[in-house]
């Protein structure tokens, strides 16, 4: 049985056990994260200013972003320390980031950042499902990916 203690497994990779594939991916995670919660203080800042058409639209804007914005920033954190905990929200955030990243470079006609966008994202992809990544998440559930399955 894994006990709580044991969610910080040592694979000999730096940072809480995390391979490097794993604290790559949480910065970009972070960074994401770090962005929308910029986002939501600059919608803020514009609401108290006066320079939005609706304040409903421009503090509720401003809560949405700074609600999973905060969420996504505190799993790129979990990440880089080595907490398994950030990859699921990571996951999930890449994945609804993708069709985010084709509306930017087709019908929004932002190409510019449709790309960086979809960089960060399938870079985040790859770094969180990159076969360390996998072997690290799996040592918490007493898995040995190097050992043949047996029945």
């Amino acid at each position: 049985m894994a006990d709580s203690g044991k969610d910080e497994v040592d694979s000999g990779a730096g940072a809480g056990g995390a391979p490097a594939t794993v604290r790559g991916a949480g910065g970009l995670v972070a960074l994401e994260g770090a962005v929308a919660v910029i986002v939501a203080i600059v919608l803020i800042v514009r609401g108290l200013l006066g320079h939005d058409q609706s304040a409903t639209s421009g503090y509720g804007t401003a809560a949405w972003f700074g609600i999973l914005g905060g969420a996504v920033l505190a799993a790129g954190i979990g990440l880089v320390l080595g907490h398994r905990w950030g990859r699921a929200i990571a996951v999930i955030a890449q994945v609804l980031l993708l069709p985010v990243t084709w509306s930017l470079l087709t019908d929004s006609h932002q190409p510019v950042f449709g790309a960086l966008l979809g960089i960060v994202v399938i870079g985040a992809l790859v770094l969180l499902f990159a076969p360390a990544s996998n072997r690290w998440m799996a040592q918490v559930y007493g898995i040995d990916s190097d050992a043949p399955e047996s029945k």
